[in-house]
């Protein structure tokens, strides 16, 4: 017999960077253990070539920074709404479809998810942003109704979907014994997302909210954002980036940008690549930086640098300094990162998440001083200059931290007992 006191339905947080599933159950936590113990899965696929078998989460990332040979793919989320979702990739001599892999994954979520509950879940509410594909309603509808698509091919029956930043606020909203007009700002690893929700404890008991959603808005930046310009500010001029050749030109960048990009990063493993290196580290006018670059790529070591620029970043919101590690292909050295080198290489993508929280307020009508609470949640919403500049942006808000990696999926399984029961 099942327990009726228990939600009908589970929320899925699919993200760029970290998943989670959510399900109501009382006096129990509501985020589901997927991996290790821990609510959250990191979206990390890794093909090990030596065992021939595929991992996930954190087993994936770890099989691939202990070195054995394989493809590693994170930041799935960034294929919906692109012409991606449809193309095809060689892994270990075989071909894979992409929406394939992302039903792959998302399977595993759903299946660790039903282990840990001990139930099959048939509902579900998916979050998703509030624009997949910035400025574009049809490649956004398109890829709303993909991950549809996917959710139903792996077994859920009904499907529906929720504003990952409203999710947020219905999970705040369960701690609340008064009114307030809370601004959400959900910065995650493909995009930066906000609502405006009037929530209290009365609204909380209503099955339709839509009313109480006063603005919608967002902009497709997110922390792989933040890492790609502080991995072309700090570690890739390292490797020749912004260097010149001794004929006076500029050495080519394009290896750069998409060595500091996490889904491109493979391409630089080519053979048409390798020869063009070597060609121009003939006439490198620093040729101890080709030395290094020659070497990552040897080493298929781009994947671990963008890892380790992940984590300089990471460790520069709560340091003045960190280090970045280049031993994996450079060995016995490393270079000593600044919070003001991540501020400046982050000043562009900054000033386009406060440009969008203007855009927010505008919409809902309302002036700076009719938010009370900015809640703050998304693991990149813990860069400081973010979070100063959009706290700046609201001076008489209080703010408030969620559980950055844990708000949205707990809000969704708030909605999805709402929605099912």
């Amino acid at each position: 017999m099942p327990n009726t006191s228990h939600a009908r339905a589970c929320g899925i947080d699919f993200g760029t960077s970290n998943s989670t599933v959510g399900w109501l159950r009382p006096g129990q936590a509501t985020l589901l253990a997927l991996e290790d113990g821990k609510p959250t899965l990191p979206s990390v696929v890794f093909f090990n070539a030596e065992e021939n078998s595929v991992s996930f989460g954190r087993a994936g990332l770890r099989e691939y920074l202990d070195g054995y040979e394989g493809r590693l793919m994170r930041s799935l989320k960034s294929l919906l709404g692109s012409s991606l979702i449809d193309g095809r990739t060689e892994v270990q001599g075989s071909v894979v479809v992409f929406r394939d892999l992302l039903t792959r994954f998302i399977a595993t979520i759903k299946s660790r998810a039903e282990a840990q509950g001990g139930r099959a879940f048939e509902q579900a509410v998916l979050g998703r942003p509030v624009f997949f594909v910035d400025n574009n309603a049809a490649a956004d509808r398109v890829a709303e109704e993909t991950l549809g698509d996917i959710a139903r091919a792996v077994g859920l029956k009904e499907v529906s979907f929720q504003y990952e930043p409203i999710a947020a606020a219905f999970q705040y909203e369960t701690s609340l014994a008064h009114e307030e007009v809370v601004l959400v700002a959900d910065i995650g690893g493909g995009t930066s997302d906000f609502s405006i929700v009037r929530l209290s404890p009365a609204r909380a008991k209503v099955t339709e909210r839509w009313s109480d959603v006063l603005a919608n808005g967002g902009v497709h930046i997110g922390g792989t954002d933040f890492d790609k310009q502080l991995s072309l500010a700090t570690a890739m001029p390292l490797l020749g980036f912004r260097s010149r050749l001794t004929s006076g030109r500029d050495v080519p960048n394009g290896i750069y940008y998409d060595l500091a990009t996490w889904h491109t990063i493979n391409s630089a493993y080519s053979r048409q690549v390798w020869t063009d290196q070597q060609r121009l580290a003939v006439d490198a006018m620093e040729p101890e930086c080709f030395t290094r670059l020659l070497a990552l790529i040897r080493e298929r070591a781009g994947h671990w640098l963008a890892h380790q620029v992940e984590q300089a970043k990471i460790a520069l919101s709560n340091h003045d300094s960190a280090n970045l590690p280049l031993d994996r292909f450079a060995p016995g050295e490393q270079k000593t990162l600044t919070r003001i080198e991540l501020e400046l290489a982050s000043e562009m993508l900054v000033k386009k998440v406060e440009i969008a929280v203007s855009q927010i307020l505008r919409d809902a009508g309302l002036p700076a001083g009719g938010i009370d609470t900015v809640f703050f949640t998304g693991g990149s919403s813990g860069i400081p200059l973010l979070r100063r500049r959009i706290a700046a942006l609201l001076p008489q808000a209080r703010v408030v931290e969620g559980d950055l990696f844990g708000s949205i999926g707990a809000g969704l399984a708030v909605d999805a007992a709402r929605r099912y029961g």
